[in-house]
């Protein structure tokens, strides 16, 4: 299985009863369909006509950990092989059944009657599905079978994943509580969590020529690196450095962090510049010990594979319908706007880098979070225009208009009692999230 390109095992159904010839054509231009695909296909093109036939396909399509099982219905069949195959081949399960023209003559696939057959069947197994009516060769049914299989991967990527906890999240901060059996069985995560000052205490062991190589990477960045304060900057790398070698070593898909106040307090340094490291790297990372907010950006990366930014909603202003995602200073340097200041910054408040400021560039954005309001773990999703706008708040920000009003979407946020940090990508990519949130359980509460 790869995020990157999901695994599909493929299996066409159907009865002799019916017009072969006729369904063979059909099978045909699916696969063909199918093959435009940015997947890895298991399977034959070939219809699949009783139970020994199913059961001599079992094999291949369970030697693999599949990111999503198809099955064609080409034509018509009970419920039987469907069955099985659902039963034994573990997956998300998405059915694709074939129109056909209203001749007043012969039925000759009857392909929906299968799906709706099957559907039932399923249910009372207490397996769902996702399904596909639409002819062989249609575009749209290809870039819903993209999407579908992309959330299985996603889903799949995440069973036995690890991430790091340093520190506890900050008191009164409770939208950066979570639970982390809730994690385990619902997402299939595992916590590692560590005492914050044991891991300020592992950092400064470390040899201060760790932060030498993500130095001299910032300072390509940052032109003005040399003139802030050299010894705090290179112990946020240092704490970059440590961060990056564990992700690494232990295959961490994200990481959260408890910032604030020890990291100034207690070493001398702000956290957030080894934050937007990691996030350019694609290991998410977060700040305040938000563990669900780094999940949900982990899940947001790799459904959009794209950089995610863990942010706070700050500013709003009702009169042109804009609003501020922000944070200190930890977004990925990709999502800066080339045409403004790109520099490295000190913490607005405790007045110690390394932190990134620039201004976020134009574009469309999604934005997530597995939410914990009303005592209820849901996925709230928000669609919104990224402007062009100078830097609102220094660190890194950038001004956005939500797909409906200023006003109704605070109203919907704040009814809904979403939590302050919320991730972000750029391109819309709610059809996915939606598609892995049904995969997990999860309800799905639309702002936009």
């Amino acid at each position: 299985m790869s995020v990157e390109r999901p695994c599909v095992g493929v299996v066409a159904l159907g009865r002799p009863t019916f017009d072969v010839p006729y369904a063979e054509e059909i099978l045909a231009k699916a696969w063909k369909n199918l093959e435009k695909l940015d997947v890895e296909l298991i399977g034959k093109p070939e219809l699949l006509f009783d139970a020994d036939a199913v059961l001599a396909a079992l094999p291949a399509l369970k030697e693999r950990k599949l990111d999503m099982l198809l099955l064609l219905q080409v034509t018509f069949t009970d419920a039987t092989m469907t069955v099985e195959l659902g039963k034994e081949v573990d997956g998300l399960l998405v059915m694709w059944s074939f129109p056909e023209a209203r001749t007043g003559g012969r039925l000759r696939l009857n392909s929906f009657c299968g799906v709706n057959l099957a559907s039932h069947a399923l249910s009372r197994n207490n397996l769902s599905i996702d399904y596909i009516h639409d002819a062989p060769d249609s575009a749209a049914a290809r870039d819903r079978l993209m999407v579908l299989a992309r959330a299985g991967a996603v889903v799949n990527d995440l069973q036995g994943a690890r991430m790091k906890l340093v520190g506890h999240h900050p008191d009164g901060f409770d939208a950066c509580n979570f639970k982390a059996e809730q994690l385990k069985t619902t997402f299939g995560v595992d916590v590692d969590q560590i005492p914050i000052l044991d891991f300020i205490k592992e950092v400064k062991e470390l040899p201060d020529s760790v932060a030498d190589a993500p130095y001299e990477r910032r300072a390509k960045d940052f032109p003005n690196l040399a003139e802030l304060d050299q010894d705090a900057t290179r112990k946020t790398l240092k704490v970059y450095s440590k961060l990056r070698q564990e992700a690494d070593d232990k295959g961490y898909k994200g990481v959260a962090v408890r910032c604030w106040p020890d990291f100034f307090t207690e070493y001398g340094c702000a956290a957030c510049g080894a934050l937007a490291l990691l996030n350019e790297d694609h290991t998410p990372g977060g700040c305040e010990a938000d563990m669900l907010g780094v999940l949900t950006s982990v899940v947001l990366q790799n459904a959009s594979g794209g950089s995610v930014f863990n942010t706070d909603l700050v500013d709003v202003n009702l009169e042109d319908d804009t609003i501020v995602f922000w944070h200190c200073g930890q977004a990925p340097i990709d999502m800066a706007d080339r045409e403004q200041t790109i520099q490295g910054t000190i913490h607005s408040n405790r007045k110690l880098p390394l932190l990134s400021e620039f201004a976020l560039k134009p574009g469309r954005i999604t934005v997530a979070r597995f939410s914990q309001g009303h005592e209820k773990l849901r996925l709230i999703l928000a669609g919104a225009e990224m402007i062009k706008a100078p830097l609102a708040f220094s660190g890194t920000a950038g001004t956005a208009k939500p797909d409906i009003p200023v006003a109704e979407f605070l109203d919907r946020m704040i009814s809904e009692g979403l939590e302050h940090h919320t991730a972000l990508t750029y391109g819309d990519h709610r059809p996915v999230l939606r598609a892995i949130a049904k995969r997990l359980g999860i309800e799905v509460v639309e702002l936009t």
